[in-house]
């Protein structure tokens, strides 16, 4: 089973994680609740049709059908033209639409929110520019504002993913390899036959990190080349820092996939004990949700996460062209939690006759 793990579930790790793992809303099921059923509130509502968020499911007659549908799942987003939704905004200047959406996803529901408000904001203006040319000119000029995305100008979200999938799918293979190391070898009988060699304990270990630190090295490779083939990731830095960065961080995921090792018995053990790390990593890395808006008190225990000092780095080198001084700082923060990963494997294994 180990040659498949190495090789096979990478490939498909990327490659469906990619797709997969992502923020963006295409499908946002709408129902329309068009009490006013006017001119005016049939073209927002073709604006809105005309968008790819949307997927307008129902139009309902009433809000509370409308609320059934909501409370049922079959509609994330309602939308909501009161009557008289047309003569108010002629007559009075203003008019109101209701939105309700479903929040137990705050990030879709956010998501959602922000879109819809942003469509009807873009009609608002073109709405009282067209009153204002029907009226008379309008007393000053327009702003046009041109966007310019860096980094990312298609604002691509797999652009986003497939760095931080990358060190995910090293760290992966990387841990639970080197966890289940020496646990196999208790396992089978073989450690106490090792133990009773003259082979030194630097030697010992140096034999069980670096193959596996060479396979790492070759699934990132792997995945580099994957991620550009299939979805023409930019690597606007240089390989050499790349791979020069990842070395040293596999050194201290593998130091600790060797810890684990010597603290367990079993390798149900050891990968449960690797899982449970791998979790907090992950979970607490940036991959998905902003470092930024973490807690104070989760920032402070991050400074502990390697996975998020690599994923930042990666993302800057890969898609900033950052060079070594713009990672040095976090470079540093690494080497640190590095060897004190390693200084913690070696110290924990005792060779014992």
């Amino acid at each position: 089973m180990m040659l498949p793990i190495i090789f096979i579930v990478p490939f498909v790790q990327l490659v469906i994680l990619v797709y997969a793992a992502t923020f963006e809303m295409k499908s946002i099921k709408t129902c329309i609740v068009d009490q006013d059923n006017s001119v005016t509130s049939r073209q927002l509502i073709s604006k809105i049709r005309g968008t790819p968020f949307y997927n307008i499911k129902d139009f309902a007659e009433s809000h509370k059908i409308a609320e059934e549908l909501l409370q049922k799942g079959k509609a994330d987003l309602v939308i909501e033209f009161p009557h008289n939704f047309e003569k108010d905004l002629v007559n009075y200047q203003s008019a109101g639409i209701q939105l309700l959406v479903n929040a137990i996803n705050g990030t879709a529901a956010g998501l959602s929110q922000a879109y819809t408000t942003r469509i009807i904001s873009d009609f608002n203006v073109n709405y009282l520019a067209a009153k204002q040319g029907i009226l008379g000119p309008m007393p000053f000029k327009s702003i046009n504002i041109t966007y310019s995305y860096w980094y990312n100008p298609r604002l691509d979200f797999k652009t986003f993913m497939v760095p931080g999938i990358l060190v995910l799918l090293v760290t992966i293979i990387s841990l639970l390899l080197s966890g289940m190391n020496i646990v196999r070898e208790k396992e089978i009988g073989t450690i106490e036959q090792i133990n009773v060699t003259p082979i030194k304990k630097y030697q010992f270990i140096a034999g069980k990190l670096i193959p596996f630190w060479i396979i790492a090295l070759f699934e990132l490779a792997l995945g580099l080349t994957i991620g550009k083939i299939l979805f023409n990731i930019p690597i606007i830095g240089s390989l050499w820092l790349i791979f020069g960065i990842v070395s040293i961080y596999l050194i201290g995921i593998l130091s600790l996939g060797l810890f684990v090792s010597t603290v367990t018995n079993t390798q149900q053990q050891a990968m449960f004990i690797s899982f449970f790390f791998m979790m907090i990593f992950i979970l607490m890395s940036g991959l998905f949700t902003s470092v930024d808006n973490m807690p104070e008190w989760a920032r402070m225990i991050n400074t502990l996460n390697p996975v998020a000092y690599l994923i930042k780095m990666m993302r800057m080198i890969m898609l900033k062209g950052s060079g070594f001084a713009d990672v040095q700082r976090d470079l540093g923060y690494l080497s640190v939690l590095v060897l004190s990963f390693l200084t913690l494997a070696i110290r924990r294994y005792r060779k014992v006759a």
